[in-house]
């Protein structure tokens, strides 16, 4: 393929996911089938426009999910209805992504909330970490992994100033942690989340009005057992550290700008989600492409061309260089889900089969072996996404294991969170590996490895008192 055919090909590519996702949001309101599987045909045709033009694209993924194409063909006789179910499991984990992309896009592009990163990289020692972990939370529940490479940049610039090679080496370390941390902790309950939409997709009986409580707490055991243990192990200098001023300006001016911004994704989520009557994440879906185009619009207003011209070009950007320059990861989103999806298919008639019964096992035992396996699953190289796609489907239902669906969910999402701060396989970990200049192995298990035992023996105590409690 020329190198023109490919950027012409890339280019068509990133207009796939948009029309995925507003044939999806077409299809939460109409309750139409036909949508559904138009959704699944564009999400589709948008993977393979990647993996043919994308040089990064990991292939490798897609491959196997031809592979296990052709062996449930071969092995199942209804393979096709699975095979397509996977499908539309992956358009909407692409739908998903590109409607979070979009809310990304026009953030970053708002010096208010440059400013904002920039307030809290700048804290004095005693409030940087919980500064920057809470902000890393804040500004993870609407940039995603743009938050980690908004605050992370803006902290290794911080740090860079710093003249004393141990000081800045311990402060870009600790400061990375509290992101990377504050980060993982929306994984536990956000609705604008990955972790938060599959896991209620596919446990039975859960929504996120009856599990946003209970999986809150693990978010906040996440963000205060960090401060706890970054307090009591910090680091011992050779020498004494020079004082340092803090960034002048009240936290709420600086803070204003990020909190309006959830406000308004979080009233249009609630009133479509109470006056119109659709779950939470189809609202999430609808309303954060809605907002981004009406805050890009305000931008627009503000500069030369105006608000219709502003759109016009920030539309085609993210078009046709923003959404092909994340190609590799939305194959590996889309294929994750997929080959989690049908590989599930695959297994529930096995096991039976092989003398294996789920149901036979307390059904606190499995709850509690979520949250460990999630992310063992992680080091071994499985997303998230895929390793929860493929459990959660062949486990009973919790009515059957005799646990309420919060305690499983709070279990999953828990579980996600940790493999968030130490599987060198999430994109989270990467991209701190990259700020760091270390392995992203060594930064996830030597950085957060004990972080992640003590967070793992929190929440399954957290889930067993679930259990017990509701």
């Amino acid at each position: 393929m020329s190198a023109e055919l490919r950027r012409r090909v890339m280019e068509l590519a990133g207009l796939f996911p948009v029309l995925a996702m507003l044939v999806m949001i077409a299809g939460f309101y109409s309750h139409s089938a036909t949508a559904a599987m138009l959704a699944g045909a564009l999400a589709l045709a948008g993977i393979i426009a990647f993996a043919l033009a994308d040089r990064s694209a990991p292939v490798i993924f897609v491959l196997v999910g031809l592979a296990m194409v052709s062996v449930a063909a071969l092995t199942q006789p209804d393979w096709w209805g699975g095979t397509w179910n996977a499908v539309e499991r992956g358009s909407f984990v692409m739908a998903l992504y590109t409607a979070l992309s979009a809310i990304r896009i026009a953030a970053m592009g708002s010096e208010e909330i440059l400013e904002c990163g920039r307030f809290l990289a700048g804290q004095r020692p005693g409030l940087r970490y919980i500064a920057l972990s809470i902000g890393g939370h804040l500004f993870g529940l609407i940039l995603m992994y743009g938050s980690i490479a908004l605050l992370g940049g803006l902290s290794k610039a911080s740090t860079m100033r710093e003249t004393d090679p141990e000081l800045r080496r311990h402060r870009l370390r600790r400061m990375l942690v509290a992101i990377n941390r504050g980060f993982a902790a929306t994984l536990c309950w956000s609705p604008l989340g990955f972790s938060m939409a599959i896991t209620l997709a596919l446990v039975p009986g859960a929504s996120w009005n009856n599990v946003v409580l209970p999986c809150a707490v693990n978010a906040l055991l996440l963000i205060g057992l960090g401060w706890g243990l970054d307090t009591l192990f910090k680091p011992r200098l050779s020498h004494p550290a020079p004082p340092r001023a803090a960034p002048s300006g009240k936290w709420l001016r600086h803070l204003r700008p990020l909190l309006l911004l959830l406000a308004a994704i979080v009233t249009g989520v609630v009133l479509l989600h109470n006056l119109v009557g659709v779950d939470v994440v189809a609202a999430v879906m609808t309303c954060v492409p809605a907002i981004a185009v009406a805050w890009i619009c305000l931008q627009g207003s503000l500069v030369v061309g105006g608000a219709r011209r502003h759109l016009s070009t920030q539309v085609s950007h993210f078009v046709r260089r923003e959404l092909p320059s994340c190609g590799n990861q939305i194959v590996l989103l889309f294929m994750a889900a997929f080959i989690g999806s049908l590989g599930a298919f695959m297994l529930e008639p096995v096991l039976p089969r092989l003398g294996l019964d789920l149901s036979v096992l307390p059904g606190w035992l499995i709850v509690v072996a979520m949250v460990w396996l999630v992310p063992l699953t992680g080091q071994l190289g499985m997303n998230p996404i895929l390793s929860v796609s493929m459990i959660l489907p062949i486990l009973p239902a919790p009515e059957v294991m005799g646990v309420p669906p919060a305690a499983l969910v709070a279990a999953v999402t828990g579980g996600w969170a940790i493999s968030g701060t130490t599987s060198p396989f999430t994109a989270s970990v990467m991209l701190l590996g990259g700020f760091a200049g270390l392995p992203a192995r060594q930064l996830g298990l030597r950085w957060n490895g004990p972080y992640a035992l003590c967070m793992g023996c929190a929440i399954s105590a957290w889930v067993l008192i679930l259990i017990w409690l509701i």
